[in-house]
């Protein structure tokens, strides 16, 4: 990320420190943002807001910045409605608003913010803390072409960043990418499990499980090959991974019908929240 000046200027709040507000503030810092020009809003402030802290971040200060530059809103969903008078003091037209709380629309944020606010709604998810996330961002009427590319310049510190034509997309992009990382661990899990029900002890199990998810991962993300033909490049015909694909693979009880009903689930459970 080249640093934005005007951030660097005017400053970047963060309303919540925990770890998708630490691991986003982290990789800005690492790309060049001085810390010094960072306000952190925390009521509960952990090792990692102190940590900034003492980098040079301001930490709760008694009056934070009346116009920064960028209002980053990182606290969760449960506690939204005690952040919003703070963003709304300080939002405003020359201020850009970027939530990254899952299921709070673009609309909660306009009726707690002056009018003609630029607001970014954003949906990282956790591998984010290691530079490998994805994150999904739209915008409101009037956020504009150098607002999503400030938005992205910071976001794409922690991964890739894909812009959605409308907000609606947004559940679906929280019941694949922002709960995937869930399904992914769980699939860690039931390799082990199913390793260890074959024979191998437990741990050795779990150490052949999370390598071979994690390097399949990282060759589906160098390889300019699809998902499919990585898949074909390791089965043959009759052998040992078309058997266990014929079952993976089976149209009514398979894999695709599974996760169909998971992330489904999730992103209704996401419009629920948002509704």
């Amino acid at each position: 990320m080249s640093v934005d000046e005007v951030v660097a200027i005017r400053g970047l709040v963060l309303i919540g420190c925990g770890k998708m507000g630490g691991a986003l503030l982290s990789g800005w810092i690492d790309a060049g943002l001085p810390a010094s020009a960072v306000t952190i809003l925390d009521p509960y402030p952990g090792d990692a807001a102190k940590g900034f802290a003492r980098q040079g971040a301001s930490l709760n200060p008694d009056s934070p910045p009346e116009s920064p530059a960028i209002v980053v809103v990182a606290v969760k969903p449960q506690i939204i409605d005690a952040a919003l008078p703070q963003v709304g003091l300080m939002a405003g037209s020359e201020t850009m608003v970027l939530s990254i709380v899952a299921g709070v629309s673009l609309a909660t944020f306009e009726a707690a913010s002056p009018a003609g606010a630029p607001i970014v709604r954003a949906m990282p998810n956790t591998p984010a803390a290691v530079g490998r996330g994805v994150t999904a961002i739209v915008g409101n009427d009037q956020v504009r072409a150098r607002h999503l590319d400030r938005a992205e310049g910071l976001l794409a510190s922690v991964g890739d960043v894909v812009r959605l034509d409308r907000e609606d997309q947004m559940d679906a992009v929280t019941g694949l990418a922002g709960s995937g990382p869930a399904y992914v661990f769980h699939m860690i899990e039931a390799l082990a499990a199913a390793g260890e029900a074959e024979g191998l002890p437990a741990d050795l199990a779990m150490r052949f499980a999370r390598a071979t998810v994690t390097g399949s991962g990282e060759l589906a993300h160098r390889s300019a090959e699809s998902a499919e033909q990585l898949r074909m490049n390791v089965t043959s015909p009759g052998g040992t991974t078309a058997a266990g694909l014929e079952v993976l693979m089976d149209p009514g009880s398979g894999l695709k019908p599974l996760i169909r009903k998971v992330v489904k689930a999730a992103s209704d459970r996401s419009r629920e929240l948002g509704a």
